[in-house]
C-alpha cells in the first residue's frame, strides 16, 4: 500500500510541476504567474479543490505519445472566493503553450457543467498559444464545445475571463461571449489573426501589442471590460467584481451591514453648474450618492461618454448608468448605446436594479455615426431599457432632449420611478435651437434678429427647460432637492425590492444586433 501511495504522491506532484520547473522559471521571468499560483492566489486559502489533475492527452500522432504532462495544460477546480463557491480554470502556458486539445477542453466543459448545474460563477484564466495543431479537428471540436457551454451558461451563471497571456484564433469567442472580459497589461494580448497574417494579407506593420493589447481593447475596441498592471491586481479585480454579483440568475447578490442614517448628501447641490452648457464629471455626483468609495466601473477606457459599473447603495448592490458631461457633452452615439446596453441586460440577467443618471444632449449626429448604424445601436440601448424586469429608477441632474430622453430609462419604456433636479430641462431640444426652428419668421422679421432670438429662446426655456411639464403628465414622480437623493434612492429601491413582472411567453425578442 506505501509504494501506491507514493506512486498517487509521485504523480501529483509530477502535475503540479506542470511543464516543468525551466519552464515555470521562464513564465516568472516574463513576471507572470504560473497557473497554480493565479488560481491559489483567487481562491480562499485552503478552499481549491482540483478536478482532473491526472489527465493526459491521447494524442499519438507526430511524436506526442512521449510528451505527456498531468492535467494537460489547464488546471480546473472549484474553491471559494471570500467564502462563496465559484468554478475555476487556468491554461498553463507551460504546458504545450497552453494550447487547447480534446482532453484539455473535456476537463473545461466538465468544470463548466458543474457550475451551471450548481449555479455559481465560473472563471477562466486564459493564458494559451490556441488550439494544440498536432490534434487537428480534435481541437477545433473541443473549442466549439466551450462556446456552446458558454452560451447555455450566458443568463444563468456570471461568466467572467481573465486574459493573462496570448489568446488568439478561434480562442478569443469564448471570452467575448462571456460577461466580463480583464486584461493584463503588457503580457496579454487578444486577436483573431496575429501580426505575421495581418502583414501576409494587408501589408500592415503592426505588434502584438498594438493589433491586440490590453490598451487597445480597453480604449479602442472595447473588448475589455477592466485592465490591470499584472496578475495579481487582475485578480484583485475579479475578487471584487464578484463582490456585486449574485451566485446564479436565481439569487440576488448579498447585502452588505448598513445602519441608516440621515443620508443627506449637500455637496450634491453644487456640482452641476448654473451655465447649462458647461461640463462637470458626473463621477461626482455618484460618488456623492453611492456608499463611500463603492464605485466599480466598467468599461471606463472605452465610449468615455457614458459611465457604467457597479456600486453599493444602502449595502445593496446596484447598476449605474450615467451620461458624462465631461466626454461630447455625455451624448449617446454608437459605442456608448452598446456599451450601456450590454451592462443593462447584464443586471437584468442576474437581478441587479439599475440607477440611471441622465444629462443628455440628444443622439451624436454627423455621417460617421450614421454610417456606422447609431440607428440600430442606438436601439440596443432602448431595447435593453425596455427588456429590463429589474427594478429600474432614473434621476436627471439636467439635460433629457430629444429621443434620449426615451431612451434614457424614461417613465415610458418601463421604469418605475423617475427623478428630476430642479435645474431639470426636457425637452425635444435645446431653447436655442428650438426658437430658431419655432420662431424662424419672427426671427428673420425683426430688426435686431439677435435680440428676438434671445427673447424666444428665453420664452420657450421658460415653458419647457424645466421639469415641471413632465411632473404634471405623470412622466416625472417627483422633482427633488439634489441633497435628498440618496435618501430618496434608498426608499425607493427598498421599496421596489420585491418587484415581479411577466412578461408574454416567447422562446427570445429579436434584439437589434
Amino acid at each position: 500500500m506505501d509504494s501506491k501511495i507514493k506512486t498517487l504522491h509521485d504523480k501529483l506532484a509530477l502535475a503540479k510541476l506542470g511543464g516543468g520547473q525551466a519552464r515555470i522559471d521562464k513564465q516568472h521571468q516574463k513576471k507572470k504567474l504560473t497557473a497554480r499560483e493565479r488560481v491559489m492566489y483567487l481562491l480562499d486559502e485552503g478552499s481549491f479543490e482540483e478536478i482532473g489533475a491526472l489527465v493526459t492527452h491521447r494524442t499519438k500522432d507526430f511524436g506526442m505519445a512521449n510528451q505527456q504532462f498531468y492535467g494537460d495544460g489547464v488546471v480546473t477546480g472549484y474553491g471559494t472566493v471570500n467564502g462563496k463557491l465559484i468554478y475555476v480554470f487556468a491554461q498553463d502556458f507551460t504546458v504545450f503553450g497552453g494550447s487547447l486539445s480534446e482532453t484539455h477542453a473535456e476537463k473545461i466543459c466538465k468544470i463548466m457543467d458543474l457550475a451551471v448545474n450548481v449555479g455559481a460563477p465560473i472563471i477562466g484564466l486564459n493564458d494559451s498559444g490556441g488550439a494544440r495543431i498536432q490534434e487537428g479537428v480534435r481541437s477545433l471540436g473541443g473549442y466549439a464545445d466551450i462556446f456552446y457551454r458558454n452560451v447555455q451558461a450566458s443568463g444563468v451563471i456570471p461568466q467572467i475571463s481573465a486574459i493573462m497571456g496570448p489568446c488568439a484564433g478561434g480562442a478569443v469567442y469564448s471570452p467575448a461571449m462571456t460577461d466580463f472580459t480583464l486584461m493584463v497589461q503588457d503580457t496579454s494580448y487578444m486577436f483573431v489573426t496575429g501580426p505575421n497574417v495581418v502583414k501576409t494579407v494587408t501589408n500592415e506593420e503592426v505588434s502584438s501589442e498594438e493589433l491586440g493589447g490590453a490598451s487597445v481593447h480597453s480604449s479602442k475596441s472595447g473588448v475589455a471590460h477592466k485592465t490591470a498592471s499584472n496578475d495579481v491586481e487582475c485578480l484583485e479585480h475579479i475578487k471584487t467584481l464578484l463582490s456585486y454579483l449574485p451566485q446564479s440568475n436565481i439569487s440576488r447578490p448579498d447585502d452588505l451591514p448598513f445602519v441608516p442614517a440621515e443620508e443627506l448628501r449637500d455637496v450634491l447641490s453644487t456640482i452641476v453648474p448654473e451655465n447649462p452648457n458647461k461640463p462637470y464629471d458626473m463621477h461626482q455626483v455618484i460618488n456623492g450618492i453611492i456608499d463611500v468609495n463603492s464605485f466599480f466601473e466598467i468599461h471606463k477606457d472605452f465610449s468615455e461618454n457614458i459611465i457604467v459599473g457597479f456600486a453599493r447603495l444602502g449595502g445593496k448592490s446596484i447598476g449605474i448608468v450615467a451620461n458624462q458631461p465631461m466626454f461630447l457633452a455625455g451624448v449617446l452615439d454608437v459605442n456608448s448605446s452598446k456599451k450601456a446596453a450590454r451592462f443593462v441586460r447584464f443586471c437584468d440577467c442576474f437581478n441587479i436594479p439599475l440607477l440611471v443618471l441622465e444629462d443628455v444632449p440628444g443622439f451624436l449626429p454627423g455621417t460617421d455615426q450614421e454610417w456606422n448604424g447609431i440607428i440600430v445601436n442606438g436601439a440596443k440601448l432602448l431595447y435593453a431599457f425596455s427588456e429590463a424586469t429589474v427594478p429600474r429608477i432614473t434621476v436627471i441632474t439636467r439635460k433629457a432632449y430629444g429621443g434620449a430622453y426615451d431612451v434614457m430609462n424614461s417613465k415610458h419604456i418601463g421604469a418605475d420611478m423617475n427623478f428630476a433636479w430642479p435645474n431639470a430641462e426636457i425637452a425635444v431640444m435645446g431653447a436655442k435651437g428650438a426658437a430658431e426652428i419655432i420662431f424662424k419668421r419672427d426671427i428673420n422679421a425683426a430688426e435686431d434678429k439677435e435680440a428676438m432670438w434671445k427673447e424666444k429662446e428665453a420664452e420657450y426655456a421658460q415653458l419647457f427647460a424645466n421639469p415641471y411639464s413632465a411632473a404634471e403628465r405623470g412622466f416625472i414622480d417627483d422633482v427633488i432637492e439634489p441633497q435628498y437623493t440618496r435618501r430618496k434612492l434608498i426608499k425607493a429601491f427598498k421599496m421596489l425590492e420585491h418587484k415581479n413582472v411577466d412578461r408574454p411567453h416567447r422562446k427570445h425578442g429579436n434584439i437589434p444586433l
